[in-house]
């Protein structure tokens, strides 16, 4: 099992509802279970569970011709690490 992190949430009606559900469906104990399995279930449309080892070294590399292109002459704003990392602001 991973790490856990404790949570105190208020969610609106549906969101209960929904959650009920899936604890239903899947006979889980508990909506804390349920919650997880929701995000297990639809997480990786907005975070991926793992770092790929070619993103890391894609991003390393991108960042090193960045570094040669300005000459170390300035530091890279954030908003430029997110453009070169394709991160969409």
């Amino acid at each position: 099992m991973t790490e856990t992190v404790s949570m105190n949430l208020k969610v609106n009606e549906y969101a209960n509802r929904v959650l009920g559900v899936i604890k239903e469906k899947f006979g889980l104990r508990n909506k804390a279970e349920a919650l997880d399995r929701f995000a297990d279930m639809f997480g990786e449309e907005f975070v991926e569970k793992e770092v790929k080892e070619e993103l890391v070294s894609q991003m390393v590399k991108d960042c090193e011709e960045w570094e040669k292109k300005h000459n170390f002459k300035r530091k890279m704003t954030i908003k430029e690490l997110d453009a070169l990392c394709g991160v969409n602001v």
